[in-house]
């Protein structure tokens, strides 16, 4: 029996590979499901894929091998069908400078086939808090506002799924919580959003699942709160009532790190251990005369499990 279509991925990569003429390999053996109305995020470094897989997932660049589908049909067979599934946010703002907003947001609507409809383009332009800018030409604007503009051109044609390619580069955190909401919003519609980023804050913020790619290879796809609690770490800090010059001898299998001018010690255990040593590290430290005046305990972000991550990969390569 055959799923239907709410329970199939809404895109599908399969087998992927990208050489390009240069001989360069930029994506290797990708495969990649997304769900339909979840949030991904893609993470990796300079030069490790993102926009490559982005890029032959709109139908932009062609693929060197493998099958890409989006909401049922394959990108480069159905190109049509498949791309007017798809808003894409590109990273590089490239908007005409001499139109309004308003004629350029209706413009994109066009492209696509559909019907004018006023109401919903206002609707847009007010959701992104454009509105008030309709009549304004491009070159007018900020640069968040040249981003909100590119965001409201890739929805105009009410795509199933949006694609933001570094979305908040060169935004202030202001405007960044505010694409933030939007992208939360978009996804209470029914939108799947699919966003590259270098804002490890903006994927733990937002995603469900996240993606890291490395060198053209798809290093592990895992639900954002399943790979904080498999990668990371849990970070003891106890502050003491006199400071330490150095750490006693027995105390030397905790591996513990001195701060604060010796005024606290740092003890670092995995989440997902059952036994941390934490019950043993006490007592230890109240045997070698060491007098605790306080706790406080925290698990580590995303950014420290993702560097780790990549530093790991990097050594076994």
């Amino acid at each position: 029996m055959q799923n239907s279509p709410e329970q199939q991925p809404i895109i599908s990569v399969q087998a992927l590979h990208k050489t390009y003429d240069s001989g360069f390999s930029a994506l290797k053996d990708v495969n990649l499901e997304i769900q339909r109305g979840e949030i991904f995020a893609l993470l990796g470094p300079n030069g490790a894929g993102k926009t490559t897989l982005i890029s032959i997932i709109c139908g932009i660049v062609n693929p060197t091998q493998g099958t890409v589908l989006a909401d049922g049909y394959n990108v480069v067979k159905d190109y049509r069908e498949a791309r007017s599934k798809i808003g894409l946010v590109p990273q590089e703002l490239s908007t005409d400078a001499f139109e309004s907003v308003w004629a350029t947001v209706n413009f994109s609507r066009g492209l696509f086939g559909k019907a004018p409809d006023p109401a919903y383009i206002e609707k847009l332009l007010r959701q992104l808090s454009l509105w008030d800018k309709k009549n304004a030409r491009i070159r007018e604007l900020s640069g968040g506002m040249k981003r909100r503009v590119m965001i409201a051109k890739a929805l105009s044609h009410e795509p199933d799924i949006l694609f933001l390619d570094e979305p908040t580069a060169g935004v202030d955190v202001e405007l960044r919580r505010d694409m933030w909401e939007m992208v939360r919003e978009l996804r209470e519609r029914g939108v799947t959003i699919l966003l590259t980023t270098h804002y490890i804050e903006e994927a733990e913020e937002m995603a469900d699942r996240i993606g890291v790619i490395r060198q053209g290879t798809l290093m592990l796809v895992e639900e954002k709160e399943k790979l904080m609690r498999q990668l990371g770490q849990k970070h003891l800090r106890i502050q003491l009532q006199t400071p330490l010059s150095e750490i006693p001898a027995e105390l030397d299998e905790f591996q513990l790190d001195i701060n604060d001018g010796g005024y606290s010690i740092d003890y670092r255990f995995d989440v997902s251990e059952e036994h941390t040593g934490i019950a043993e590290l006490l007592r230890a430290l109240s045997k070698a005369g060491v007098d605790v005046k306080d706790l406080h305990s925290s698990e580590s972000s995303l950014e420290e499990i993702f560097v780790n991550l990549v530093h790991r990969q990097g050594e076994q390569a």
